[in-house]
């Protein structure tokens, strides 16, 4: 395994970090046990959840990550991993979550209480924003457009005051955000420094061989203020590992269980998916070990966010890590990117 520190931290993380969002829906309590202690073994010491998983988000499977995760935990030494889970921004999708939703300090605590309690844990690594409480584009959309109408107000500071004090209290570590802009995350460094407050150490969007916007903007803003990204969905939802080309939909795959899951299934993304698997061969490696591998290499990456739902699945994800792409095949990357640059916001 490698590892790096979350920056301005001392806490050594493995670069792959196991993602737990199909614990509890498509994985059961034996073989999401099964998938940690293989994780383990392998040196992967960075576990990351949400008080809204398993996905998809339901009210019957609600918490259902954190649980499996916590029955599993409370066997181990806690001070050898780092565990990350997420509060959850408002939606009207998720009201069956807390009766306040949002990121007012009572719903915070609200949220870290049960989180904390369904982890069988007395504190979380890196407690992170799900996503932003005002209009940004995310989830599949790649443009911001403005809203008028916006009832938003600017609350990050007191959002920070709130973290702050958990972190004071010991029930976090340090906090991070997701699916967030580059305003965001400059916004949320300006006020904790003007204020004195502790400061955003990690993100965690999507980034994958087919959405690549993170290098935009964020990316420099990754490097030079050190918020380590978290990244997700690095084989797309699955369409990286090549078992969907040529028309496929494999039993109990993501997307035949799951066909709303289509953000990484467009003619574009297929288009570049078939020149990567004809790149993963020339290399003899599959599709996976290429995507993986070139996400781990990333000098902004601190956690790849790998899932899976079979063992085997899990074995490949991390095997990735000991794969090194040379310069001449990251260059060629970029030269199939430039073919039809993210196709999948």
């Amino acid at each position: 395994m490698k590892y790096s520190n979350i920056p301005n931290t001392n806490i050594k993380v493995s670069k792959i970090c196991l993602g737990t969002m199909t614990f509890g829906q498509q994985n059961s309590e034996q073989e999401a046990h099964e998938q940690l202690n293989y994780a383990v073994e392998q040196g992967v010491n960075f576990i990351d959840t949400a008080e809204m998983y398993s996905v998809p988000a339901r009210k019957e499977t609600q918490g259902n990550s954190e649980k499996l995760i916590g029955t599993w935990l409370k066997d181990q030494k806690r001070e050898n991993l780092v565990v990350a889970t997420k509060v959850a921004g408002p939606s009207p999708n998720f009201h069956y979550l807390r009766d306040n939703l949002g990121f007012s300090k009572a719903a915070i605590l609200d949220a870290l209480n049960n989180s904390l309690k369904r982890l069988q844990t007395d504190y979380v690594d890196v407690y992170q924003l799900h996503w932003p409480d005002r209009n940004v584009p995310m989830f599949g959309n790649r443009n911001y457009k403005h809203n008028q109408n916006e009832q938003w107000e600017d609350n990050i500071k007191e959002v920070i005051e709130t973290l702050d004090g958990l972190v004071k209290e010991g029930k976090i570590r340090h906090y991070g955000v997701s699916n967030e802009s580059s305003w965001g995350v400059m916004k949320h460094i300006s006020e904790s420094t003007q204020n004195s407050l502790t400061r955003c150490k990690t993100i965690q969007n999507p980034y994958s061989l087919l959405n690549r916007l993170f290098e935009i903007n964020l990316a420099e803003v990754s490097m030079r203020e050190k918020v380590g990204l978290m990244a997700y969905s690095p084989l797309a939802f699955g369409v990286l590992s090549g078992k969907y080309l040529n028309g496929r939909l494999p039993e109990n795959s993501r997307i035949k269980l799951f066909p709303q899951y289509s953000r990484y299934s467009s003619k574009q993304s297929t288009f570049l998916v078939q020149k990567y698997a004809a790149l993963a061969q020339e290399l003899n490696l599959s599709l996976t070990q290429l995507s993986l591998a070139f996400v781990n290499q990333q000098p902004f990456l601190t956690g790849n966010i790998i899932g899976a739902t079979t063992i085997e699945q899990l074995k490949e994800n991390i095997s990735s890590i000991h794969v090194e792409l040379s310069e001449d095949t990251l260059i060629e990357i970029d030269n199939i990117q430039e073919l039809q640059p993210n196709p999948a916001p």
